[in-house]
């Protein structure tokens, strides 16, 4: 594995944890505020393991990852990008929120349960990505990659396990930080995870040989036996 790679791969991880230090912490004026380093804690974990499937499993996924590439979809970059600015959003109301006592807070065992959902729901993107080698961050058929269809881990039960983890992590969010208008950037992420599940899926079907077939047999897109 090229050495640059890996080295782009963490300086951009380490400046997206900076950034969300900065942000909870400076919002909120003060360092002694255990859910944001709990927060913190859940992220450095999911990237560290992240980084570790990855170049265990399926080292090529690690380039891939850095960027768009050819084919990549307009629709899911915008996704993105939105789904950046509520998680920025997020972090910075909670701190603020901390900071004024917006909110009345929640018990501390509530907050207990909604670190320990965060932490599931990462844990089950990180079980994605391991079987996986396809699991780029941003939509495209990598056809020069020979793209194929995954049924393997948690796949065998839903067709976007990845996507429901990180809606676990964003229903956690409001407890964990004890402020209700957590749930407004929250909210609207889930919002978006749902969006890009309905279009990454619809596309998939569309474009990608042997999906269609791998959807009437899990029928489920995020929720067995829901949806």
């Amino acid at each position: 594995m090229n050495r640059g790679i890996i080295l782009r791969y963490m300086i951009r991880e380490i400046l997206g944890l900076i950034t969300m230090g900065v942000a909870l912490f400076w919002s909120a004026g003060r360092l002694n505020w255990w859910p944001a380093w709990a927060a913190l804690g859940i992220m450095t974990a999911w990237i560290a393991a992240t980084a570790a499937v990855i170049l265990h499993h399926n080292p090529a996924l690690l380039a891939e990852r850095l960027g768009p590439r050819r084919g990549a979809k307009r629709w899911d970059i915008a996704i993105m990008s939105l789904l950046g600015l509520t998680q920025l959003t997020r972090y910075i109301l909670a701190g603020l929120d901390v900071r004024y006592g917006w909110s009345t807070g929640s018990a501390l065992p509530a907050q207990f349960i909604a670190l320990g959902v965060g932490g599931l729901g990462y844990a089950l993107v990180v079980w994605a990505t391991a079987v996986n080698a396809f699991f780029s961050q941003i939509m495209r058929i990598q056809t020069e990659r020979g793209q194929i269809v995954v049924n393997c881990g948690p796949y065998h039960w839903v067709r976007h396990p990845a996507y429901l983890g990180a809606i676990l992590f964003e229903l956690a969010m409001p407890a964990l930080f004890a402020s209700g208008w957590v749930l407004i950037p929250s909210g609207l992420g889930v919002l978006l995870l749902i969006l890009r599940t309905a279009l990454e899926d619809r596309t998939l079907q569309a474009e990608l040989p042997g999906y269609a077939d791998y959807a009437r047999q899990v029928r489920q897109r995020l929720l067995p036996g829901l949806w």
